[in-house]
């Protein structure tokens, strides 16, 4: 099976439209929070946080560097796991500031090799930094895109080689059912993360796939 089958056979099974299935605030600094707090959680607590951080007008980078980690901790306890992911959220805001000075800068200058070289970003949060926030063309390969891959008995070594086998897209097939205009690269590889996160949560409970679910997958099964 190609990486290229399993995105056309999502996207032709897809239940919303491409608008509805784009990151919240995309390209903004909001990017950064979320892929730190959603870490171990799920969205709608995510939110919660999101929301307390604004109410204080910290929702920035500058106001994230003036916090103290005890107050950053209680704004974002919505999210679980609260110290830990104060440390990790005020570690890389204090390092993106020192090295980039503000997040436009380092939305366009930032490298893979810098960001998950900071403490406490792994490869997932690498990917979806920088192609959420910087616009980069980075496969986000989370537990649900590896889900799928189990289905086929399929199985990586390492996150890298996982991000290689869904980023190797034929663009020639792809573009039979997308408008190249629209999506490039990088906009490609957000909407494969973004169907597989639609297919998992509509057909898996737990590690059951549903019948519909093994209907699609079924059908590009070698």
């Amino acid at each position: 099976m190609r990486s290229t089958d399993l995105f056309i056979a999502l996207l032709n099974h897809k239940s919303r439209n491409l608008d509805e299935l784009k990151w919240p605030g995309e390209g903004t600094f909001e990017v950064i929070l979320g892929a730190i707090l959603v870490q171990n959680t799920n969205w709608k607590n995510v939110e919660k946080a999101l929301a307390n951080l604004k109410k204080a007008g910290k929702d920035s980078l500058q106001g994230i560097c003036e916090l103290e980690n005890s107050e950053l901790a209680t704004l974002i306890k919505p999210s679980g796991f609260y110290n830990t992911k104060a440390k990790r959220l005020k570690t890389l805001c204090l390092a993106i500031k020192n090295e980039f000075e503000s997040f436009d800068n380092f939305k366009e200058n930032a490298s893979r090799e810098w960001l998950i070289n900071v403490k406490g970003v792994g490869a997932e949060t690498c990917d979806a930094i920088l192609a959420y926030a910087c616009g980069k063309p980075y496969m986000v390969v989370d537990a649900y895109a590896l889900r799928i891959m189990a289905y086929f008995d399929y199985n990586f070594e390492c996150y890298d080689e996982a991000a290689e086998w869904f980023s190797s897209l034929e663009y020639d097939e792809i573009y039979k059912f997308l408008d190249s205009d629209k999506f490039d690269e990088t906009e490609v590889l957000k909407l494969y993360h973004s169907l597989i996160l639609e297919f998992c949560k509509e057909n898996f409970k737990g590690k059951i796939l549903s019948q519909n679910g093994q209907k699609i997958l079924s059908s590009i099964k070698n």
